[in-house]
């Protein structure tokens, strides 16, 4: 029988650093890795109960799966040095292995010489019965996007049981290849290749993790607290970018903007704007609806999808760079809808010198093409000529779309620095973001964001997220409140969803009002598309939702009220690693409690949240973190110890809010602002009006 080697990753708690690495050799026939570690929660009894097993070796070429057998070698001690060891497979190739000690992290590297024909490598990583993992997505279940707001879902923020492809998909499409486990460990694979993990659902003990590529590289570290796990890795990955404060008020856009003779209320339209724009403001500011960010998708340009050329379409948004002065002096920042692809005169430019993406077929209704090969640098900088076109006209920031959508598939074709397709895929997000950020910088120094749906590691340091095109159902909810906090524990700590949903916008009014609170609560508070509609011409009765706009007027202040608070903890996510949202086993992860009440989180340390996502439910069940007091944001004589799970009544307009004892917060009179929202949300405004000051203030620019 062939002698196995067993890899011992030996080391100490905190300040110790890495005791030694000892390699042995053994009676089973695979290779064997073994990390011992006494942050690693207990797994059996004796010696080996603080050991994480790595086995299943593998790499694969066209005529199939290989497994690496054990590994030669000779037992020996290697104190705080890296480890290398070497085997002749069967089909004549030299794998190497090599492991560094890094403090509590080592890094694994798997390669082979040749390597022209390896299409992919495979380990497995032992797990526990209980074992709890999370990360890698912020989708709930990977497949069709839908599947995450399936009626009845019961899966959440546990990834057990779950195969993940490690591949970025429309249009939930955050994406970083990190995983942590309750048992003190995490996992982060290199690279932009794709890849699957399966988490014990082929192997009830095993993670299985594959990779394509020549060759496999990843880190495994170790940590007392998951929280450290969760900010090393946002730091490495990132740091994350710390956006511009105004970012953190709430937000306003429609999915398309139609140029209109009349308002809602049939009063003949005589600004000189958008209508529908100067509706949202003028309503808004009527209410006392809190905004600081007006965005506009496409289309806003001319041509077949309203993008080309970079160009404004006037019909549709007339004197446009005015009313971007004008919500300027509103205190409201414009953003615009950008996508990585050429339309216009630069179309027939692009494609004549051969700056889009090898393989790709001009589709019927022309949107996403030609997506535009952002490694050929003379491609990207004709790119950006065109979005400095925007940026001169004022605009403050972009929504980034599409960089997941239609990319070609063909596995043979190479972009302009010679990678394959197959690779480029995930990369694609990244150098998508880092293009429109260098851009706007040059233009807004560090007064600007950019905000794609698609994420990747390496999109952190340039860019804050959306939850892509999420259902408006209360399972579309659910799903948001779950990827706010994979996204927090992914390292993309700034974050927002769809209020009210983009697919199945259903505008039920419980739903909706719930996701007006839980957005809140979310670094980025975006309410919108609404179907292209305010809550004042809902499209369903009541049209005009007095409900819903006291709901939207109360949220936006208690959001717009936290901007410093927000930026405070952004300043520190950028710093540190640590998310603003943080999920309950990040701050208390000794009790199960914490683990299991996925509903509820806290928004920074000092306030927790627990948003409520079903029709009908009048009480929620709480967990509060121990050691702290609570008290109840909705009651502030009551407050509470922590370490307990509490149940609260919560009416359709109450979001269940505790503000941490001692916190320097100036508390709100939740109810009392609740009262004058609804007061204030049934007297109709008078936008003739109102509309008369936007006017006067035209006529003094000309």
């Amino acid at each position: 029988m062939r002698k196995q080697i067993f890899i011992l990753l030996s080391f100490t708690l905190i300040g110790m650093g890495a005791s030694g690495l000892v390699s042995q050799t053994g009676n089973s026939g695979s290779a064997l890795l073994m990390m011992e570690s006494r942050n690693l929660a207990p797994h059996g009894d004796g010696a080996s109960s603080r050991i994480l097993t790595l086995d299943g070796l593998f790499y694969q070429t066209a005529q199939g799966r290989i497994n690496i057998p054990a590994l030669p070698g000779q037992t020996r001690r290697i104190s705080n040095r890296p480890w290398t060891t070497q085997a002749t497979m069967p089909d004549g190739r030299t794998v190497t292995v090599s492991v560094s000690p890094q403090a509590n992290d080592f890094a694994v590297s798997l390669s082979a010489r040749p390597n022209t024909d390896i299409v992919r490598w495979g380990i497995a990583v032992e797990a526990g019965p209980e074992e709890y993992y999370t990360g890698l997505m912020e989708r709930v279940v990977d497949g069709p996007q839908q599947a995450s707001w399936a009626p009845g879902i019961t899966a959440a923020m546990n990834l057990r049981g779950q195969r993940v492809d490690m591949l970025v998909k429309p249009t939930l499409s955050l994406y970083a290849p990190f995983y942590l486990s309750s048992r003190g460990y995490s996992v982060f694979a290199k690279g932009s290749w794709p890849g699957v993990f399966d988490f014990a659902r082929q192997r009830a003990d095993r993670v299985m993790v594959e990779f394509e590529g020549p060759a496999f590289d990843f880190k495994i570290s170790t940590a007392a607290e998951p929280s450290t796990l969760v900010r090393a890795h946002a730091l490495e990955a990132g740091p994350p970018v710390l956006p511009p404060k105004w970012m953190y008020t709430p937000w306003r856009w429609r999915d398309e903007h139609t140029q209109r003779t009349t308002y809602y209320d049939s009063t003949p339209v005589s600004g000189p704007f958008n209508s529908e724009v100067m509706e949202d403001v003028l309503m808004m500011q009527a209410f006392g609806i809190a905004n600081g960010v007006y965005w506009i998708d496409r289309p806003w340009g001319p041509g077949q999808i309203g993008y080309d050329d970079f160009e404004i379409d006037s019909g549709r948004l007339p004197h446009f760079a005015e009313m971007v002065r004008w919500l300027e002096g509103q205190q409201v920042k414009t953003l615009l809808w950008i996508a990585p692809f050429f339309k216009g005169k630069m179309e027939v430019e692009a494609l004549s010198k051969g700056y889009g993406l090898p393989g790709q077929r001009r589709p019927a209704d022309g949107s996403n093409y030609p997506l535009v090969d952002l490694t050929n640098p003379a491609a990207e900088a004709y790119w950006q000529e065109g979005v400095a076109k925007l940026l001169e006209l004022g605009i403050a920031g972009f929504k980034l779309d599409r960089s997941e959508e239609n990319l070609p598939q063909n596995e043979s074709l190479k972009v302009f620095d010679e990678r394959t397709m197959r690779e480029y895929r995930n990369a694609y997000p990244a150098m998508f973001v880092k293009a429109a950020y260098e851009v706007a910088k040059k233009y807004r120094r560090d007064d600007f964001i950019v905000m794609p749906r698609a994420g990747y590691s390496g999109s952190a340091p340039y860019a804050v997220f959306w939850g892509g095109d999420i259902g408006g159902t209360q399972e579309g909810l659910r799903a948001s409140i779950i990827a706010v906090q994979r996204a927090a524990v992914m390292g993309y700590p700034n974050w927002g969803s769809d209020t009210c949903g983009y697919n199945q916008q259903l505008m039920e009014q419980e739903v909706c009002g719930r996701w007006l609170a839980f957005s809140a609560f979310t670094p980025i508070m975006e309410v919108g598309p609404t179907r292209n509609v305010g809550f004042w011409n809902a499209p369903r009765p009541p049209t005009y939702d007095d409900t819903l706009i006291a709901i939207w007027r109360m949220y936006s202040r208690v959001h717009d009220s936290l901007r410093d608070y927000s930026y405070k903890y952004a300043e520190e996510a950028h710093k540190t690693g640590m998310p603003i949202v943080r999920p309950l086993f990040l701050v208390d992860p000794a009790h199960h409690e914490a683990w299991d009440n996925w509903w509820t989180y806290l928004y920074g340390p000092d306030l927790l949240v627990s948003p409520v996502w079903e029709k009908g439910k009048s009480r929620q069940d709480v967990y509060l973190p121990g050691g702290n007091r609570w008290r109840d944001a909705w009651n502030p004589e009551k407050t509470y110890a922590g370490g307990q799970t509490v149940s609260v009544t919560t009416e359709p307009y109450q979001l269940p809010l505790f503000i941490r004892a001692g916190s320097s917060l100036k508390p709100w009179n939740l109810k009392q602002l609740w009262t004058e929202s609804v007061e204030i949300a049934r007297r109709k405004p008078d936008l003739r009006a109102l509309e008369a000051g936007i006017n006067a203030w035209f006529e003094k620019q000309f």
